[in-house]
């Protein structure tokens, strides 16, 4: 991964092996990726590289980032669910994203149309920040899966270890199960996380 803040605007996070060619995803979108950073900077925020992208911090909080992919490129706020998004242009990232937090781009040109709306929003984050205020934790559980119900019954270890978890982490399990169409895929795909469920790690965890 990338170490240096200027390289993602040129050659990519350094993730893939897509690295620094003619195919990263950052190369249809430098101009407004560019733009982007311009517009956090302007508004006093304080660019980092977090997680080999851009990110950008006010009052010692992370505000928002920077991502690119083949189809778009975005800008996402950090604790999205204060956000009043008056002019309805925040987007969830997929179905299990529960706060709308990122502005789509599917064209270099939108960031500067959109100047007065994305500096509007950059503020109110800071805002937030600056006040210290924090969304409220969703403590929401998912409905979990038979198959992991008759798993965690049959298993004390594996109850008590998931019972540990924090919510997301156990969440990330049920939405990762509840994906699977056949029960035994699901049976299946318990067997293999148990390790990791002892572990006390979510399913995304490496």
């Amino acid at each position: 991964m990338i170490t240096e803040l200027d390289d993602f605007f040129t050659k990519g996070c350094g993730r893939c092996a897509r690295f620094d060619t003619p195919d990263c995803s950052i190369v249809p979108w430098g101009k407004g990726l560019e733009e982007l950073d311009r517009l956090c900077r302007n508004v006093g925020l304080e660019p980092a590289l977090k997680w080999a992208h851009p990110c950008y911090l006010h009052a010692g909080r992370n505000i928002a980032m920077l991502g690119a992919f083949r189809g778009d490129f975005r800008l996402s706020f950090f604790n999205a669910a204060l956000m009043k998004d008056p002019e309805a242009v925040l987007e969830r990232a997929g179905l299990n994203t529960k706060h709308a937090h990122m502005i789509r781009f599917t064209a270099n040109e939108q960031v500067a149309a959109m100047e007065p709306v994305i500096t509007a929003y950059l503020k109110e984050a800071m805002g937030y920040a600056a006040a210290g205020l924090k969304a409220p934790p969703d403590d929401s559980e998912l409905e979990i899966p038979e198959e992991l119900t008759e798993a965690l019954d049959s298993d004390p270890e594996l109850a008590e270890a998931f019972h540990a978890l924090t919510p997301g982490r156990r969440k990330s399990y049920v939405i990762n199960l509840s994906s699977a169409k056949q029960s035994a895929t699901r049976v299946k795909r318990i067997a293999g996380f148990r390790d990791k469920i002892l572990a006390g790690k979510g399913a995304t965890d490496r």
